[in-house]
């Protein structure tokens, strides 16, 4: 086992509450809904800040969004290394920050805006942004543990939302396949995917993704010892090994993605599917990974999904 059973299991509960809160907010959003058993389209409030997708009128438009995907996410790892080369650290931060605030808002919406019916509608997104922004900050720039996480669970809802409408079955299918393939890529052959996450934390002092500090019992045996027989001032010299229990964003965002997408195409009970078949995948990884070894975690959570999805067409 890669972490102990305690540490999984916060990782894993982690990850299924926001696969759930994803479902909530990509539900609010979405304009597709399953009623008997027919896609129907229906009202639905409009994503904010411009960021409402264009429309589908026809299936080729999910083939050419897809391509329009595969190209801002190869851009974006582009510009990610460009900016740490040239040690541009702090445009790296006010990127982080600008998603992390707007995707925080889209949540957040999501919750606020039914307390609030037409005239005061505005005032449900003024106090989303209004909740978002000093989350964000604390979250970037000021490096707090349980800030860090709790928006974590807000944050791949809210960019779920954006993706869901212009990907049909086929194309997330594409795109869980090419997104494994790099990760193993990544990890086990140019270890770029451990260098991004160091720089993140050791350089930016951030992380995209959930992150959970903890030290061994060895470790916490020797702390308490050291607290009994050494000064104040002795125990602030002391170096204390701490191990760290992570999860990058992208594991957990691209099985909401894909949970949106077969909400609206085959309705809730294909979409909880989903999500057992990934956390199945993910908690598979946890159980069998070994310690100090880094493993691509999106093969095993596709593999799940696939799962998933495939008893969605069998039984549903």
């Amino acid at each position: 086992m890669k972490h102990n059973l305690k540490i999984t299991a916060i990782l894993l509960l982690m990850f299924i509450v926001t696969q759930f809160i994803g479902l909530y907010v990509i539900n609010h959003y979405s304009s597709m809904k399953v009623v008997d058993g027919n896609v129907v389209n229906v009202s639905a409030p409009n994503l904010p800040f411009g960021l409402q997708p264009p429309k589908v009128e026809k299936q080729s438009d999910y083939y050419g969004f897809f391509t329009g995907i595969i190209i801002a996410f190869v851009l974006a790892i582009l510009l990610f290394f460009f900016l740490k080369k040239f040690k541009i650290a702090f445009l790296l931060r006010l990127w982080f920050f600008v998603v992390v605030a707007v995707a925080l808002s889209v949540s957040f919406l999501s919750f606020l805006s039914p307390l609030f019916k037409s005239p005061l509608a505005n005032y449900a997104l003024i106090i989303s942004v209004v909740i978002a922004l000093p989350l964000a900050l604390i979250k970037i720039y000021k490096r707090n543990f349980l800030v860090h996480n709790i928006t974590e669970l807000f944050i791949y809802p809210g960019i779920a939302a954006v993706f869901v409408p212009i990907l049909n079955v086929y194309t997330i299918l594409g795109l869980l396949v090419i997104i494994s393939v790099y990760d193993m890529w990544a990890v086990w052959h140019s270890g770029i995917m451990q260098k991004m996450a160091k720089y993140q934390i050791n350089q930016l002092k951030i992380f995209s993704g959930f992150f959970v500090p903890y030290m061994s019992k060895q470790v916490r045996q020797k702390v308490k010892n050291w607290k009994e027989t050494l000064s104040k001032s002795q125990l602030k010299r002391k170096k204390i090994k701490v191990n760290i229990a992570i999860l990058g964003g992208g594991d957990v965002v691209f099985p909401i993605i894909t949970a949106g997408v077969m909400l609206k195409t085959l309705g809730l009970m294909s979409a909880i599917l989903v999500i057992v078949g990934a956390m199945l995948g993910l908690a598979y990884l946890f159980f069998f990974a070994e310690k100090k070894k880094f493993y691509p975690a999106m093969p095993f959570i596709t593999a799940g999904i696939i799962l998933g999805i495939v008893v969605s067409y069998l039984v549903l």
